[in-house]
């Protein structure tokens, strides 16, 4: 299948720069025990396609690696972010990563499961890599922030990507661009939905 006339096959860094930006003003939630990582997953559970994503310290020397930090689930109403290092999430993330019903739309999915994998085990279902979806319709630039360009038309700022998510408090930037990043992929797989290109 083809992409439709008016859905162009790339953006250029000019045009990129040209968009408004986008930054998911919504409600975010910091789940912050078992009764908010409850109601979270009552949330998250209700809905058929949630935007997912992880964050991870990044490693600036050879050899060193960090386990995930964040995990970012959007849904229509909210965004809810699991500090993974502050406290046991295996249960419920296990029960939102294998729900069958609920969809996981996300940018390299392989490499967020691998890494969550290194924390507990699970069996992930019903997960949809947009990024993959952009590929087999003959798209070279599959990163969340050119398909954003693209099939939103908005700029998505990358900022604090490179911030330490193992921080205990999380910065209103990062808490932001974590945020918009999970609802990014949401609204991507909303309008893959509504071109016909899923």
């Amino acid at each position: 299948m083809t992409l439709p006339d008016e859905i162009q096959q790339r953006i250029s860094r000019e045009s990129m720069m040209e968009l408004p930006i986008l930054r998911y003003e919504g409600e975010v939630r910091l789940v912050a025990g078992p009764a908010e990582a409850e109601r979270a997953l009552a949330d998250i559970l209700g809905e058929e396609v949630v935007g997912f994503d992880t964050e991870t310290r990044p490693a600036f020397r050879k050899g060193e690696s960090y386990r995930p930090s964040l995990a970012q689930f959007a849904t229509a109403g909210a965004v809810y972010l699991f500090q993974l290092q502050r406290q046991d999430y295996s249960a419920a993330m296990r029960e939102v990563l294998g729900a069958a019903r609920t969809v996981k739309a996300g940018v390299s999915l392989a490499d967020d499961l691998k890494s969550l994998r290194g924390l507990f085990e699970f069996e992930a279902r019903a997960m949809l890599d947009v990024g993959h979806v952009a590929r087999r319709h003959g798209l070279k630039q599959t990163g969340v922030r050119n398909l954003a360009g693209i099939f939103l038309g908005l700029r998505i700022p990358k900022g604090t990507k490179t911030s330490n998510w193992a921080a205990p408090r999380l910065s209103e930037q990062q808490i932001r661009y974590a945020a918009t990043d999970a609802w990014a992929c949401r609204e991507l797989a909303l309008a893959f939905r509504r071109l016909g290109l899923t």
